[in-house]
Order: structure tokens, then C-alpha cells, then sequence
């Protein structure tokens, strides 16, 4: 009893604690970075939206802190980066209320602070695959690119809609492990996911067709009050760290066989692969490096308006094989069959990012391989003594020579999994995906086995329980 009574309290203490924001202006303490940006004014004379937003973080932000602070160790400091990366966006919110929109070109420099926090979270679930707390760490690694909305337009409520489910996959596992022994996971994953409901709910009611700036505001290229730094440089060569993870949604069958033929070829595909020359690999060719120019806004169109002038098209990316630190970089790589990976160590990991009508052989023994947004590739791999791990792709084909303890699918429209014998112990994890099948080696040839996309579920007196549900016609 002492117990639901001390629950109660606590909610009570938390409605009147958003009653009081949301009546009341919020002083600056929460963001001392905006004094420097926007002058001595600080936080005087503030958009409505901006409390608002400041409600979220006082609120559903600052609850998520507090659970991740009781479970500790790699979730508590993952929940620090998450609370920074919000802090950055209110800053955002707070230029943009005295600020008219700046051009497309200009937005770059203004989202690098959001973007590095995203990185910065991202990069931290990277490096701790091997936590116990692992699916925590992706939940939030998953979803934290929904603080890509500023820059979405005309409806950044359903891109938040849609980081938010990228996490339920790893909310879910969190659920089905610790709900019958340790409620504390519980209650983080509750109050984790309340956060993208209530911002969700907040752009609703602020932001519904994008970001709303303040057209009366200083434009971006003149100084405020008080002397402005100068701008940050140029983010380095290479993606946007995923603000927005771009989705396909046409449902055309795309033609595989002649892209893909040499993957039946097993063990021999391997013949007709050449090494890239050095004087290809930015890492070994500085030169390329100069030639990327800054990260585009991850937007199209960020205006709100129909008036808007149509942006100009998007520069075409410079192709990226590298080694930066422990990550094989694959980027931007378009009809290129030749690629492969030949200097591989067991602490490696491979990332492979809008690669398009092209095939990748790795070599060796790597930790990991992550496959993001791209569209008819082909991968061939050795050993990879982690996980694979295929993201917001279409038609991907993958073949394992060696072995591979895990491969997961995820928010992917066709894929073809070539196992080896020695891997057809691999367990095969897939979500929001469709057109998938296995291929299993028999009498020198393949068999193809399709992975169930339709399940069935019925209450059994006790439980549900769910099964495949088997085709029909």
C-alpha cells in the first residue's frame, strides 16, 4: 500500500510540475548555450513552442534519465548523451523563434550541433556490443535520429512516428527478457517511449507541416545583439549521421538475377573481383578527402510554405572506401561490382551506407557488418563472429563463405541470404520486412526456403501464442 501511495504521489508531483511550465516562462538555466547564440536577451520573449518543448524535457526527458539512472552502468550514461542531444534541439528551437528560415545551404552548419549528438549516441552503442544491456543501448541508437524533424517537411510528426517504431524492435526484447524478473527495465522502456509520444504530440500541435520559424525574425546573415561566433566549419566527408533515414515505400518488384547472377557461383564469385587501387581509398589518398565538400541538409524541402522556391538537386556524393579507426566506411559507392575488403582484423567493423547496384566482398574475420539504406547490393563475407545486420534496404543479397552467429533484417524490402554449412546454425531475426528468403546449400546447388511475413495469433486459455501463418493458394 505504502508503495502505490509513493507511485501516486510522484505522478501527482509530475502533472502539476507541466501544469506550471506550461503557464509559466521557463528561465534560461536549462540552455546557456542560446544567450551566446541569440544575444543578452537569453530566453526573454520566447515562442510559445519553445516552453512547450521545454515541458517535454522537464517531463518525459527527465523521467527517462531518472529509470536509466536506477538500471546504471552503460544505460545511465547512454541516457546522459540523449538528454545533451535534446538540449541541442531546444537551443535549435530557440534560433529559430527570433530567426528567419535560412537558406538550404546555411542549415548545414545549423544542424551540426544536433547532428554530432546524434553521432556521439550512435557511435557509444557501437562501441559496447558487447554490454549485457546491448538492446537498451539500440532502442535509443534506433530512435534518436527522430530529432531529425526540424529539418522534415510537410509532416515531421509521422518521420518521429517512424524512428520511434525502428526502436519498438529492441524494446521488445528488453520486454521479453526482464518483464518476469526485474520491473525496472519495464518501467525504462515505458518511460522511453513516452518521449516520442509526447513529441510527437507537441510538433501536432506547433509544427504540424515542419518547423515554424519566425518570418518577422533577423535573417541568418545578419549578427544579433551581441557579437556572433563564426560559423563551424564544414562537417567532415561522409554521411549525415542519419538524421533522416530515408525509407522506400514503392512495392515494384526489382530485377535481381542480372546484378546478383555471380552469387550462385558459391566460393568462385571471387574470380572476377579485383582489389580497388590505392589511389581510389580516401584513406590512402588524402585528395579524395578534400574533394567530399560539406554534408547536405537532410531534408529536401525544409520549408513550410507553398511560395517556397523549389531547392536546387542534391550534389552527387564522392564514392568512400576507407578505414577510419576501427570502421571499414563504404559510402556512396554507385554500379561498382569491384569492391573488396581485404585488410580486415577481428576488432573491425563494416558500415555500409547508401551503396546502390554494387557488390562488396569482405575478407577475413570482422566483428560486425551493418548494411544501411542501400538498394541492390550484393555482400559477400568470410567470417563475422557478431552480428549482420540489413537496415531500410531493398533487394539485398547476402553470402556467407564462413560463419555468422546472427543476421537481423530489419524495415527491409527484399533479401536473399545465401548460407554456407557452416553457418547454418545462424539465427535469422527479421522486422517490418518482406520478400525475404533463405537459401540452403544442398547437392552442390541452393534451396530456397521463404521467411514467414504473416503470423497468427490465438489465446490458448493462459496466453497468446503466435505461429507462422502458411500461405494459401
Amino acid at each position: 500500500m505504502m508503495a502505490e501511495l509513493q507511485d501516486l504521489v510522484e505522478r501527482l508531483e509530475k502533472s502539476v510540475e507541466r501544469l506550471e511550465l506550461a503557464s509559466l516562462k521557463i528561465p534560461g538555466a536549462l540552455s546557456p548555450v542560446s544567450d551566446a547564440v541569440n544575444g543578452d536577451n537569453g530566453d526573454q520573449d520566447l515562442a510559445p513552442y519553445v516552453e512547450a518543448f521545454d515541458v517535454v524535457l522537464r517531463g518525459a526527458v527527465a523521467d527517462f534519465v531518472k529509470h536509466s539512472k536506477i538500471l546504471g552502468e552503460d544505460v545511465e550514461e547512454h541516457a546522459e548523451m540523449f538528454s545533451t542531444a535534446f538540449e541541442a534541439q531546444r537551443d535549435f528551437l530557440v534560433m529559430a523563434c527570433k530567426r528567419q528560415q535560412p537558406l538550404e545551404n546555411e542549415m548545414n552548419a545549423l544542424l551540426k550541433p544536433i547532428s554530432d549528438r546524434i553521432q556521439e549516441i550512435q557511435n557509444f552503442r557501437e562501441k559496447n556490443r558487447g554490454s549485457k544491456l546491448f538492446n537498451h543501448l539500440s532502442a535509443v541508437s534506433e530512435s534518436i535520429s527522430a530529432l531529425g524533424w526540424v529539418a522534415v517537411a510537410p509532416k515531421p510528426g509521422p518521420y518521429v512516428k517512424e524512428m520511434n517504431d525502428a526502436a519498438t524492435f529492441y524494446t521488445n526484447r528488453v520486454l521479453k527478457e526482464y518483464k518476469d524478473i526485474d520491473k525496472r527495465h519495464v518501467e525504462w522502456v515505458k518511460s522511453f517511449l513516452s518521449i516520442w509520444i509526447e513529441l510527437q504530440a507537441y510538433i501536432k500541435e506547433y509544427h504540424t507541416t515542419g518547423l515554424l520559424w519566425n518570418k518577422a525574425g533577423l535573417a541568418m546573415s545578419m549578427p544579433s545583439c551581441g557579437p556572433c561566433p563564426p560559423p563551424p566549419p564544414p562537417p567532415p566527408p561522409g554521411p549525415p549521421p542519419d538524421l533522416l533515414s530515408e525509407t522506400s515505400k514503392d512495392k515494384a518488384s526489382m530485377a535481381r538475377s542480372q546484378l546478383f547472377a555471380q552469387l550462385n557461383q558459391g566460393e568462385g564469385i571471387t574470380k572476377g573481383l579485383r582489389h580497388v587501387p590505392d589511389d581510389q581509398k580516401s584513406h590512402k589518398n588524402p585528395n579524395l578527402r578534400s574533394q567530399s565538400g560539406a554534408v547536405n541538409s537532410p531534408s529536401k524541402s525544409h520549408s513550410t510554405s507553398p511560395t517556397s522556391p523549389v531547392s536546387s538537386p542534391q550534389q552527387p556524393r564522392v564514392p568512400v572506401l576507407e578505414l577510419e579507426g576501427k570502421k571499414w566506411k563504404v559510402e556512396y559507392q554507385e554500379n561498382n561490382n569491384d569492391l573488396v575488403i581485404s585488410e580486415t582484423e577481428l576488432k573491425h567493423v563494416a558500415y555500409v551506407y547508401k551503396c546502390n547496384n554494387s557488390t562488396l566482398k569482405i575478407q577475413g574475420k570482422v566483428n560486425s557488418i551493418t548494411v544501411d539504406s542501400c538498394k541492390k547490393l550484393g555482400l559477400v563475407f568470410d567470417n563475422v563472429v557478431g552480428i549482420v545486420e540489413i537496415i531500410n534496404s531493398r533487394d539485398v543479397q547476402v553470402q556467407v563463405m564462413g560463419k555468422v552467429p546472427t543476421i537481423s533484417i530489419n524495415k527491409t524490402e527484399g533479401c536473399h541470404i545465401y548460407l554456407s554449412e557452416e553457418s547454418l546454425g545462424c539465427e535469422i531475426i527479421s522486422a517490418k520486412s518482406s520478400e525475404m528468403n533463405v537459401l540452403i546449400p544442398q547437392d552442390d546447388d541452393y534451396k530456397e526456403y521463404a521467411v514467414p511475413e504473416q503470423f497468427k495469433t490465438t489465446w490458448n486459455g493462459s496466453k497468446l501464442f503466435t505461429e507462422a501463418a502458411e500461405n494459401v493458394g
